[in-house]
């Protein structure tokens, strides 16, 4: 398996050649569409910079406010209805955290999670290995409570998203806030992993922005 940050909170997963792209954006939140073909495309919400999906090549499978699993292309899609915000969604909304299971790896896109889980949500979700979570605040929770998140749900390997870059154009603070609680951050192009490659101790991977 191959994951690429496309910028805010789009993630390009690619197994066993499909592919599927998280929470689409476009150049009016700073980063450059996708103009590759994909296969499935996550909406966490329908605001811009999560749900560009116009821009998208190919003839994508569209999940979107999808409760009951999805298995398509050799990946099996599980949402989680939360919220936007810490008042239930009444300031923001509603938000769908999915659980995306390729190659016997479990990946958990946060998408704007604006609080914190509670328990039963996170029995329901169960075993994550690569958690993408929020960091910027503002819109989404902030780093003290992605943390809180992490400790939460207990992942192999936390990929921060969803902050200030020199490319975005939205607000949001910068992920240093969130990387200084960690003792080891590792920074690099992408990953690729396989089940067998998954660390023991909880890893920190801060991703470059694929078409920055």
């Amino acid at each position: 398996m191959k994951i690429s940050w496309l910028g805010h909170a789009s993630f390009l997963i690619e197994s066993g050649g499909k592919y599927l792209i998280t929470d689409p954006c476009d150049e009016q939140c700073g980063y450059q569409p996708w103009n590759q073909p994909v296969d499935i495309a996550t909406v966490s919400h329908d605001h811009y910079d999560h749900n560009a999906v116009e821009h998208l090549q190919g003839d994508p499978l569209i999940i979107k406010e999808q409760d009951s699993p999805v298995n398509a292309e050799g990946f099996t899609v599980q949402g989680f209805r939360s919220y936007h915000d810490k008042n239930q969604g009444q300031q923001r909304g509603i938000n769908y955290i999915y659980k995306i299971t390729a190659e016997d790896i479990d990946i958990l896109h946060l998408g704007d999670q604006g609080t914190l889980l509670d328990q039963d949500l996170i029995k329901q979700i169960g075993k994550v290995d690569i958690l993408m979570v929020p960091v910027g605040g503002i819109y989404t929770v902030d780093a003290a409570d992605a943390a809180v998140i992490v400790e939460q749900l207990q992942p192999r390997i936390v990929i921060p998203m969803h902050y200030k870059t020199a490319q975005g154009t939205i607000q949001l603070a910068p992920v240093e806030d969130f990387l200084s609680r960690y003792a080891q951050v590792v920074k690099c192009p992408f990953l690729t992993v396989t089940p067998a490659e998954l660390p023991q101790a909880m890893q920190v991977i801060v991703l470059e922005i694929l078409n920055g």
